[in-house]
C-alpha cells in the first residue's frame, strides 16, 4: 500500500463515519458540525485527485458560507426533537423503501462498469504550470454549457420560491409604505406653537398655584 492510498482510505474512512453521524446524530447541531467535517474531509479527497480548485470552492462556499448558515439557523430555532420523532414509526417503511432504492442505483452508476480502476484509473500528474480552474471552465463552458445554464435557472427558481415562501404578511405586523412616507409634507407632520417666554420663579409659583 502506497502512501497516496493509505492517505485515500484515512479520508474516506473518516467521510463516512462523518456522513452516518450526519443522520444519526439526534442534536442538529451536532449533525451540521458532522456535515461540516464531512465537506473537509471530501476536499482532501479532492486535493489527492489533484482537483485543488474543487476542494477550495468545497471548503469556502460550502463550509465557510452555507454551513455556517445551518448552523445560525439551527441554533436560532426552536427545534421540538419530540415533535419531530412523533412520525418516525409511521414512515419508516416508506423511508426504508426508498433509501433501498437509492443504495441500488448508486450501487448501479457507482460500480466498475463506469467508475472503476479499469475505467478511470489513477489521474496522471500535470507539470507545475497546469491549471485545473482553466480546464474546468473550458470544459463547463464548452461541452456541459446548456447543463451549466439549465442549472442556474432551477437555483434562480430555487430562490425566487424560497422568498415567496418565507414572505408572509402578518396581521399584527406594522407595514411601512416608503412612498407614503416621501410624499409626507412638513405642514402635515409639524406644528409649531409659539407662547410667550416665563421666567423659572414666575413657573414655579403656577405650579404651586395648580396643585389641589
Amino acid at each position: 500500500m502506497t502512501y497516496t492510498t493509505a492517505i485515500f482510505y484515512f479520508f474516506s474512512a473518516i467521510l463516512v463515519f462523518a456522513g452516518l453521524r450526519v443522520i444519526t446524530a439526534r442534536n442538529p447541531v451536532y449533525a451540521a458540525l458532522y456535515l461540516v467535517l464531512a465537506f473537509f474531509t471530501a476536499a482532501g479527497l479532492w486535493m489527492l485527485l489533484e482537483a485543488e480548485f474543487l476542494a477550495i470552492v468545497l471548503v469556502l462556499v460550502y463550509v465557510g458560507a452555507v454551513m455556517v448558515l445551518f448552523l445560525f439557523v439551527v441554533m436560532m430555532l426552536d427545534i421540538n426533537l419530540d415533535r419531530l420523532r412523533e412520525g418516525f414509526w409511521k414512515y419508516l417503511p416508506l423511508a426504508g423503501l426508498v433509501s433501498v432504492l437509492l443504495m441500488i442505483e448508486m450501487a448501479l452508476i457507482l460500480g466498475g462498469r463506469y467508475f472503476g480502476l479499469e475505467v478511470m484509473g489513477t489521474p496522471s500528474p500535470q507539470p507545475a504550470d497546469y491549471s485545473n480552474t482553466r480546464a474546468l471552465g473550458r470544459l463547463l463552458y464548452t461541452d456541459y454549457v446548456y447543463a451549466f445554464e439549465l442549472a442556474a435557472v432551477i437555483l434562480l427558481v430555487a430562490i425566487v420560491a424560497a422568498i415567496a415562501l418565507a414572505l408572509r404578511r402578518r396581521k399584527d405586523s406594522k407595514f411601512i409604505d416608503p412612498a407614503e412616507q416621501v410624499k409626507v409634507k412638513r405642514d402635515e407632520r409639524l406644528r409649531i406653537v409659539k407662547m410667550a417666554p416665563v421666567k423659572r420663579e414666575e413657573w414655579g409659583a403656577r405650579g404651586e398655584e395648580s396643585k389641589p
